[in-house]
């Protein structure tokens, strides 16, 4: 009966909401609408990208599908979320949640998909410009939008069981769509609406037309048009009655549910073509990139370059070739190695790689030269190296000045948090510095320094999870083996907490369970004491080198512990003691690890749960929804709990958690806990579960300190940026608390805002404020490139903060989105005969390619097919063509080249001296055995073309050949066709290029 009861309470409070759109969100929105069995824009997104991965990677390297999905790592599943993220905000942000052309809604037939073209466009634009989270924020986008397309059209209802090309490639066949006043449902009286479609709507022949539904009152429903549909569709009860979205296999909310499965599984086909066809434009390589597949983590160095950084650079140097070497022999995807050096005013250049020799050489180019005074730009450095290095980041710093530039703090603080990247300070330079016991840098001999100069970088390194080591330069070699322990590959964490010295001892505890390996201690500062003691209560002093437990090394400001093999399985303790500020560090090498965030229920338009951005408010419910990662497919391994800590490692808060029931993977594992009300201070995430084989149990914590906050920014606009133009943000500030005064300060990485603050404005007791910065962009901004802004706001009379960080791309004006064109002028087919050896037949098809748009073709490829292309500059001699061409004066010089399947892209960028509308000619000729082939076109700005033949396609039409003819380009040398390092194809770290002989 109590069942019964919330059922019904959740029912009513569904019907109070407003209308919905799309499939549904995410695995909360399946509990909101009890639909167990729908399939969410979460699942089709997770099962595609999870599907194209695998079989990326046996292209490559002939994997097993099952068994290498425990190894696509933590940073795979990181940039999964930022897609589905991004898919799943379309509903929620107010922005897009209304606006119909994102949801292919009310026939905004032109609307959406401009909005769906532009949004392939721009994923392109940022992927070539290695901007991977822009362009995973605008395939999450596209992706909403394309597959709303099956759930709210009827494409489903006219029989179409394959995907709508139409949609992303204008120059395939479009179906006709219903005018404004063609009327496109009849009424319907019931929950479930079969056969409500008026019959040329519903039956595929050759005067179909395509229709969408309408919801709510914007735009106003026609009469005779049909509803989106559902209980919380306020247009369902206008004529036309009723509905035809297939969200979801419930009939309160989809009235065609019955069809549900069908337009998922369509939804999926053509999530799945949009992600090959993206493979197939940027290659292998950065597709991997894109989704951070068996990623090693990134080497991130920002270096202070003053003269007295000699020996800090000499052992980071040190430290990075000893990383590489190690690399060399894994079989991971090559990371990504960042150096950012600085000084005073200087910073940089940025050097990003993911060549290491290349970053070794910038590395050594490194020189320690000129400085004298003792603050330095490092904050600066920090900041781009957040801007650059990919989430969950370690980022080394070296240097013994504080910051000049203390003003950016909040912006660099906001970086962190978005990121979920660490940050560690190595600092050579003691906190009490006096001119008489330190001569590092050359100072005055009355010059007199803050003790509190350095912390800011305590601060960030607290918060982000990283910690600051104060060292010699004498030891600065030795401490820095703490990168090589950060960057390893599976490194997780077991306990990170602080010691702010007011209590004389310490005590902490971490788990150790039977899959980690190499388990290592960090602890900072200085101790009199420490004591650690096994599962089995033997114990060992860390102040000693050698003993039953550990081996220990002890530099200035650093004690470095490593568990002797084999480490007892079990619960661990720390007892310290020390009157200094320390920091506890536990690390060991698994592949099991988690990835979390903070929701909020939202029904606006559509029910889910909805991420929070930035910091969760004190006080407020919330789910924290989890992915742990890196299973294996027989793990016996189930999580019960997270514990909320506090930065001393004490227990806030204990939260159950149950299974979402939504994995699309099967090492991936996605739990959700209710938060009844989120701590006021500050805390980090502890996971606790339990192997079920071993019967032991099994922790990992994220270290990041989650700040809870009573004030929120939100923004609630932000549009592309285009070179030359200002571009206008807008927020809303939403005070959680009392009246208040607030300060924003906004900060971006290439210095396009005109007022970065700070801004002071007061709010009322909650209430909320609209606000906007201003950008005015470049106009030398490279097309493609992201520009990070980052908004901060506090309380003026307290530390009351949060923060919004937004990636913007910057855009051509008018960018050029017409992919190339193929056309067959010529098939021969007569000599496949079916009774004969298809081996010892052959057929043989002459196409016309060009570029309809302005960038010219750029690379063709032999994508499948048995036979072999040929490229010409002019129609191939047949006996078909004319005769005045035959006799061409300059028939003796021939400019071709010969391709075959899965041979790298050939550029022929070159081969268009004649202008980019000028068409290439193609001759393909193929054993009948192989009956069909398909060549991949790309032009300049990365459209792409497929183009197919099949020995049963009917050759074109004379105007057709005409047309092809009137355009052929006639030249008279000779080209031979070589491969070109330096240049990036679109499928291949190598390419063919085009080059100029004798005839």
């Amino acid at each position: 009966m109590k069942r019964h009861k919330k059922l019904c309470t959740i029912v009513i409070w569904l019907t109070l909401a407003v209308p919905c759109v799309g499939f549904l969100p995410n695995f909360w929105s399946r509990v909101l609408t009890l639909s167990w069995d729908s399939q969410t824009h979460q699942f089709i997104t997770e099962r595609a990208i999870l599907n194209v991965t695998m079989e990326t990677l046996r292209a490559i390297k002939k994997q097993d599908n099952t068994e290498e999905q425990s190894g696509l790592g933590r940073g795979f599943w990181r940039a999964v979320g930022e897609v589905v993220k991004s898919n799943a905000a379309m509903d929620f942000l107010s922005s897009t949640r209304s606006d119909p052309v994102y949801h292919f809604d009310s026939e905004q037939w032109d609307g959406a998909m401009a909005v769906l073209r532009q949004m392939w466009t721009q994923t392109l634009l940022s992927l070539k410009a290695r901007e991977y989270q822009s362009a995973r924020h605008s395939l999450g986008q596209l992706f909403h939008s394309l597959q709303d397309f099956y759930s709210h059209s009827n494409w489903v209802e006219l029989g179409h069981q394959d995907i709508y090309l139409h949609l992303l490639h204008p120059e395939e066949p479009a179906i006709p769509v219903a005018k404004s006043d063609t009327p496109t449902c009849q009424e319907c009286f019931s929950l479930t609406c079969r056969d409500n479609l008026l019959s040329r709507l519903r039956r595929a022949h050759r005067d179909s037309l395509l229709t969408t539904g309408y919801f709510s009152t914007a735009p106003q429903k026609p009469k005779g048009k049909c509803s989106h549909g559902g209980v919380m569709d306020s247009s369902r009860s206008l004529g036309a009655r009723g509905g035809i979205n297939k969200d979801s296999t419930s009939p309160l909310f989809s009235p065609h549910h019955y069809l549900h499965p069908e337009a998922a599984r369509v939804a999926t086909k053509a999530t799945l073509a949009v992600l090959r066809d993206l493979r197939d434009t940027v290659g292998h390589k950065l597709f991997l990139n894109l989704l951070s597949v068996a990623q090693a983590p990134a080497l991130v160095f920002v270096l202070d370059t003053t003269g007295s950084m000699f020996e800090e650079i000499t052992a980071a140097r040190f430290r990075a070739h000893s990383i590489i070497t190690q690399r060399a022999r894994s079989p991971q995807q090559p990371g990504t190695y960042i150096l950012v050096p600085f000084h005073d005013p200087e910073v940089g250049p940025v050097s990003e790689t993911d060549d290491p020799q290349e970053f070794m050489q910038h590395m050594e180019n490194l020189l320690a030269l000129g400085g004298g005074d003792e603050p330095e730009m490092c904050l600066t450095a920090v900041q781009l190296a957040l801007t650059h290095s990919p989430p969950l980041s370690e980022i080394f710093v070296f240097t013994d000045a504080s910051p000049k530039d203390a003003h950016l703090f909040e912006a660099v603080k906001a970086l962190v948090l978005e990121k979920q990247s660490k940050v560690t300070f190595l600092l050579t330079e003691d906190p009490q510095y006096s001119p008489e016991s330190r001569g590092s840098r050359r100072r005055r001999a009355t010059e007199t320094l803050n003790p509190d100069r350095f912390s800011l970088y305590s601060s960030l390194s607290s918060l982000s999870g990283g910690m600051t080591i104060f060292t010699s330069n004498s030891d600065i070699h030795r401490v820095s083996a703490i990168v090589e322990d950060n960057t390893a590959t599976d490194k997780v964490t077991l306990l990170h907490a602080e010691s702010d010295g007011t209590q004389q001892w310490s005590t902490q505890s971490f788990l150790v369970d039977e899959s980690l390996k190499n388990v290592t201690l960090h602890v900072t500062g200085s101790l009199s004491e420490c004591l650690l003691t096994s599962p089995t209560g033997q114990s060992q002093s860390l102040l000693n080198e050698q003993g039953p437990l550990a081996e220990t090394e002890h530099f200035e400001g650093l004690y470095r512990v490593r568990l002797l093999p084999s480490v007892q399985p079990g619960q661990w303790q720390l007892r310290a003691k020390s009157d200094q500020n320390i920091t506890f560090n536990v690390i060991g090498d698994s592949s099991v690890d988690f990835l979390y965030y903070f929701a909020t229920v939202t029904n606006e338009t559509h029910p889910g749960l909805a991420r929070l951005e930035g910091s969760p408010i004190a006080g407020a419910p919330a789910f924290l929804v989890l992915a742990v990662t890196g299973l294996a497919p027989n793990a016996q391994v189930s999580f019960s709990h997270v514990t909320l800590l506090g930065a001393g490692g004490e227990s806030v808060l204990r939260v159950p958690l149950n299974s979402s029931g939504s994995s699309a993977g099967v090492s991936v594992q996605e739990l959700v806990g209710r938060v009844q009300a989120v701590p006021r201070e500050p805390f980090c995430v502890r996971l606790t579960g339990r192997d079920h084989s071993t019967g032991t149990e099994v922790e990992r914590v994220s270290s990041e300190m989650v700040q809870p906050t009573h004030v929120q920014i939100q923004v609630s606009s932000a549009p592309h940026l285009v070179p030359g133009h200002s571009t206008i943000v807008t927020f809303d500030l939403l005070n959680h608390g009392p009246a208040r005064l607030f300060s924003l300060t906004a900060d971006d990485d290439c210095g396009f805002l005109q007022n970065r603050g700070p801004h002071s404005f007061p709010v009322a007791e909650q209430g909320s404020f609209r606000g906007q910065v201003d950008l005015v962009t470049s106009p030398s901004a490279r097309p493609g490139s992201t520009v990070t802004l980052s908004l901060s706001v506090r309380d003026m009379n307290s530390a009351d903060s949060n923060y919004a960080v937004v990636y913007l791309t910057v855009v051509p004006p008018d960018p050029d989105t017409a992919p190339p064109s193929c056309s067959v002028a010529q098939l021969q087919v007569s000599s496949c005969n079916a009774s004969a050896d298809c081996s010892q037949s052959k057929w043989s098809a002459s196409l016309a390619i060009s570029d309809r748009g302005r960038s010219g073709l750029a690379f063709i490829q032999l994508h499948r097919g048995g036979g072999t292309a040929t490229l010409h500059h002019r129609p191939p001699q047949t006996e078909e063509l004319p005769k005045m061409h035959q006799n061409h004066p300059h028939t003796h010089h021939s400019h071709r080249t010969k391709l075959q399947a899965e041979e790298a892209p050939l550029n022929v960028s070159e081969w268009a001296s004649a202008g980019p509308s000028q068409p290439l000619w193609v001759r393909y000729t193929s054993p009948c055995c192989s009956p069909q082939a398909e060549l991949l076109l790309w032009d300049g700005a990365g459209n792409m073309k497929r183009c197919r033949v099949r020995t049963g396609q009917q050759q074109r039409t004379q105007r057709d050949v005409e047309f092809s003819e009137a355009k052929r380009t006639d030249t008279s040398f000779v080209l031979y066709m070589e491969r070109k390092k330096d240049d990036i194809p679109p499928s291949s770290s190598k390419m063919v290029k085009s080059s100029n002989i004798a005839p």
